[in-house]
């Protein structure tokens, strides 16, 4: 498989987890994380289910890599993320040390790459590389799908996209 198949294909997971979080009423994101060509970590969000801020889809993605393979130094993965990952989450990627990450699409309004830098400053000790836009129109349509099925159900609880 070419590198863009295999964006596509491992993006594919993550709209799936991403699919789970809307069912359970909670923001439409979600991770995974692979290495070696296979997924070691998958989760979509959990903040409402959990009742924990920090539940996000790519902290507890993290999470599970680290458990995985038994380091919190994530040098030798790839995450795979639905939208791009708030200044919390960036954070954390950049902690982990991990080294690549794939975006569906950009949130300018609170993301922690295109609002806040956060993966691409230098005066930081790591940055990852980080791809937007594969799959874009698929995450897109099952964000703006969510947020379009709470306001029509009347639901003001996060209708402004805030994860």
């Amino acid at each position: 498989m070419t590198d863009a198949q295999l964006h596509e294909h491992f993006m594919r997971e993550a709209l799936a987890e991403a699919g789970k979080a809307a069912r359970l009423g909670e923001v439409p994101a979600g991770c995974v994380i692979v290495q070696n060509e296979t997924v070691i970590a998958r989760a979509h969000n959990m903040t409402e289910t959990l009742k924990n801020p920090v539940a996000h889809a790519e902290v507890l993605a993290i999470q599970q890599a680290a458990a995985q393979v038994g380091d919190w130094r994530l040098t030798d993965t790839v995450l795979y993320v639905t939208k791009e990952p708030c200044a919390m989450c960036a954070g954390a990627i950049v902690l982990a040390r991990v080294p690549f990450v794939v975006c569906g699409f950009s949130d300018p309004k609170r993301g922690g790459v295109s609002l806040f830098n956060i993966m691409g400053n230098k005066n930081l000790n790591h940055q990852p590389e980080v791809v937007f836009d594969v799959l874009r129109d698929e995450c897109l349509a099952q964000f703006q799908a969510f947020f379009q099925e709470r306001r029509k159900n009347g639901s003001s609880n996060d209708a402004n996209g805030r994860e």
